[in-house]
C-alpha cells in the first residue's frame, strides 16, 4: 500500500512521482489515466500549456480514501 509519508505536505506531483514503479499509488499511468476519466482518482491541475500535476492534498486523500476500503 502507498505511504503517506513519503509524500510532501503541500505542492504538487506529477505523474511518474504517483503511479509505478516508482510513484506512491501501485497503478499504471494507462490505468490512473482511465481512474482520472472516470472520476475514481482526482483531477489534474494544468501548471502551464506543457505541465500537468496533481495536488499532494488530493493523492494524500486518496490513499486515505484506499487504505479504508
Amino acid at each position: 500500500m502507498p505511504s503517506k509519508a513519503t509524500l510532501p505536505e503541500t505542492g504538487f506531483l506529477r505523474l511518474r512521482a504517483i503511479v509505478a514503479p516508482h510513484g506512491v499509488f501501485p497503478v499504471s499511468r494507462s490505468v490512473w489515466g482511465e481512474g482520472v476519466r472516470d472520476g475514481r482518482y482526482p483531477k489534474p491541475v494544468k501548471l502551464s500549456e506543457r505541465v500537468t500535476a496533481w495536488r499532494v492534498e488530493d493523492i494524500r486523500d486518496l490513499i486515505e480514501r484506499t487504505a479504508a476500503a
